[in-house]
């Protein structure tokens, strides 16, 4: 059995936001739901019946009524409140009581920060809006952001969506591939980028990156050139771009502050028109989140208004217990499908924390202090910054004024059994722990505790609302007290609506329905205890979880495959069992006739951290003979790894599954040698 480490308050039902949905719940329906249990068996039984409730709960704004709330139960491309037509954005500018409240709040290392009101974040929209109108964005159209975790990544987005364009976005410290790999997929028309910015106090310059990127999308048309701190487009590379120097077609350069300046009258101006929202059916793209690109090319999942909207209504305010007069602190950059969720806090009336730059910096307390300052109600930690603070014998509550948040959300990454521990032995059993499970695919989390589930050491507290979530073996039996692949056995509407680009649907089915027909498979290994708590250990597949950031093995490959001397190249991940950043290794094929350098290992580290990105910079380069491949051709990074943490290769890998049977000698020579060291 778990142990409970924090039990639910008596009062939680009269206190908390999903306590007051479970009271109207059984007000509406004549139910006498008592708790957590009832309400969650209610949710993935009667789904049609809660899923209009979260519609009607939170009042939905629909522009024409729905004809059913789901046309059938099926996996995937279920179909969702046929007939409605809404807009993501419309729900994302507060009540009008909310006007003079503050939105956001603006955290960054390259400026002074500042925040916005939700009426001031409303004026912002309209004028971009308009200033992408007058660019020529509509309904379909793909508007890209090369942007930090700052306000005018939100007002674009916003503004993108009200017009029924569809919305990406990538981190600015992501190199050059990264960003190709990910915008050349969905064929932008309007990029909007910074040129630098600080990280910490290094200045990073990116107008490099810019001219790559823009010279690898044909499609665009438009930049929208963002003034950030002192770092500025200047006007030679203005003139470049313009002019189409380098590029194979010119690009028309606009300023962000401009924007609507000739719908405004005005440069910076609100239009005088009042903000408008284009009605789209619910299944209509909203965004587009991309995997970490384990087997390929980064995956382009398209998520609907509908889906996001009903899910964040759902989850920020049932799980994360966020409304109006919340504070939601979460550092995230533009990449992770966490600034997502970040920014769908507007979504229940809350206020946000957009923080960029280096989250250690000037030191390790850096986003307690933030949390502080901002008066956090819900502060995101990564699992490897509680560890950290809890073996650096740091005492939070002792140093900031921490008494505002009520819950600590973590995910990314397994927490072990003494962050737990060291959370509540600091903060006492007013705080929720929530540490949860999802990710890119659905946009939320899958497993997480709310207000009414219990807190189990080591264990994340169950199973969000709306998910039918269970762990099955390989032969599709689910599986209890056991490890299994997680899966979901009911449709719900945050499920992507299909895979960007020619087969998408065909790609979509794959990635999750391969295994268990109509069954979606999520690709982690999960146990669900008799007890109630649930254990996640990790991917099934091969992506990297470097720090509670997901890394995909292709990026490496694709930089990589730059190098002359290399014919080949096989990365793993080792997990820090303390919840830190583990150990990257990579191992080097180099090409017949050339030889392994250090040269070459110190030029491949730096072309990667510069490329992609520091977290993607190997803590150990090795030279190989060969690089180990299937019969299929893919590379066996998996068995690599744990032949490395000290499996034998028969019971990893078939000699006859390999193409060459003794590929995997110099791995487990290696990892003998590692062996030795450490023990030595």
């Amino acid at each position: 059995m778990p142990k409970v480490i924090r039990d639910v308050p008596t009062d939680a039902i009269e206190t908390s936001s999903i306590g007051a949905f479970l009271t109207w719940v059984n007000a509406k329906f004549g139910y006498s739901f008592d708790g957590w249990d009832d309400l969650y068996a209610w949710s993935i039984t009667d789904i049609e019946d809660f899923w209009e409730s979260v519609w009607e709960y939170f009042d939905v704004k629909s522009h024409s009524p729905y004809t059913s709330v789901l046309e059938e139960r099926v996996m995937p491309h279920a179909r969702w409140f046929t007939g409605a037509t809404l807009n993501y954005a419309e729900h994302s500018l507060g009540a009008p009581e909310q006007a003079d409240e503050v939105a956001v709040t603006a955290v960054s290392q390259t400026r002074e920060d500042f925040t916005l009101t939700y009426a001031e974040l409303r004026r912002e929209v309209a004028r971009v809006r308009a200033g992408l109108i007058d660019l020529g964005v509509k309904k379909g159209d793909r508007v890209v952001g090369y942007l930090p975790n700052q306000p005018e990544a939100l007002v674009a987005f916003l503004a993108a969506a009200s017009l029924g364009a569809i919305w990406a976005s990538c981190a600015p410290e992501f190199g050059t591939q990264s960003v190709i790999d990910r915008f050349s997929q969905v064929e932008p028309t309007v990029l909007l980028a910074i040129s630098g910015y600080m990280y910490g106090n290094k200045a990073v310059d990116r107008t490099g990156e810019l001219t790559e990127v823009l010279a690898a999308l044909p499609t665009l048309t438009h930049l929208v050139s963002l003034d950030y701190g002192d770092f500025t487009l200047d006007d030679d590379t203005r003139e470049q771009f313009t002019n189409g120097a380098g590029l194979d077609h010119a690009i028309d350069v606009v300023d962000y502050a401009g924007l609507g300046a000739t719908s405004a009258g005005t440069a910076g101006g609100a239009p005088s028109a009042e903000l408008e929202f284009e009605p789209v059916p619910f299944d209509h793209p909203l965004f587009i989140l991309f995997s970490s690109g384990t087997t390929g090319r980064p995956k382009a999942i398209v998520h609907s208004h509908g889906g996001i909207l009903l899910e964040t209504l759902k989850n920020h305010s049932l799980h994360f217990d966020l409304g109006p007069g919340s504070q939601f602190c979460w550092f995230s950059t533009t990449a992770w499908m966490m600034w997502n969720a970040l920014i769908g806090g507007l979504v229940v009336g809350s206020s946000i924390v957009m923080i960029d730059g280096n989250p250690n910096f000037p030191d390790p307390k850096e986003l307690w202090r933030i949390a502080a300052n901002t008066k956090a109600t819900l502060m995101g930690v990564a699992p490897g910054a509680i560890m950290s603070a809890r073996k650096a014998g740091f005492n939070p509550t002792e140093e900031f004024d921490l008494s505002a948040v009520s819950q600590f959300g973590a995910a990314g990454a397994p927490l072990p059994a003494e962050g737990y521990e060291w959370v509540y032995e600091q903060f006492g059993d007013d705080v929720l722990l929530n540490v949860g499970c999802g990710g890119t695919d659905v946009c939320t989390g899958i497993l997480q505790a709310s207000p009414l589930t219990p807190v189990y050491s080591g264990e994340m507290s169950g199973v969000s609302l709306g998910f039918a979530a269970s762990a099955f073996d390989a032969s599709g039996n689910e599986v209890v007290d056991d490890l299994g692949e997680l899966v979901i056995t009911q449709p719900t509407p945050s499920m992507p609506v299909t895979f960007w680009g020619e087969n998408g649907d065909a790609r979509y089915e794959a990635a999750y329905f391969d295994k268990y027909p109509s069954i979606w498979r999520h690709g982690d290994w999960a146990k669900f205890t008799t007890g109630g708590g649930v254990v996640v250990t990790g991917r099934s597949d091969a992506t990297l979880n470097r720090g509670g950031v997901r890394l995909g093995t292709a990026d490496f490959y694709s930089v990589l495959d730059t190098f002359a001397e290399v014919a080949d190249a096989l990365v793993i991940h080792l997990e820090d069992p303390d919840g830190g950043m583990g150990e990257l290794v990579l191992f080097v094929q180099t090409e017949d006739g050339m030889s392994f350098s250090d040269g070459l290992s110190d030029r491949i580290r730096t072309e990667l951290k510069s490329r992609l990105s520091p977290r993607h910079t190997p803590d150990e380069v090795v030279p190989v003979t060969r690089i180990p491949l299937g019969r299929t051709g893919k590379k066996l990074e998996v068995p690599v790894k744990r032949i490395v943490q000290g499996a034998t290769a028969e019971s990893v890998a078939s000699t006859g599954a390999l193409q060459d049977p003794w590929s995997l000698d110099e791995y487990v020579e290696y990892a003998q040698a590692r062996k030795a060291k450490v023990e030595a």
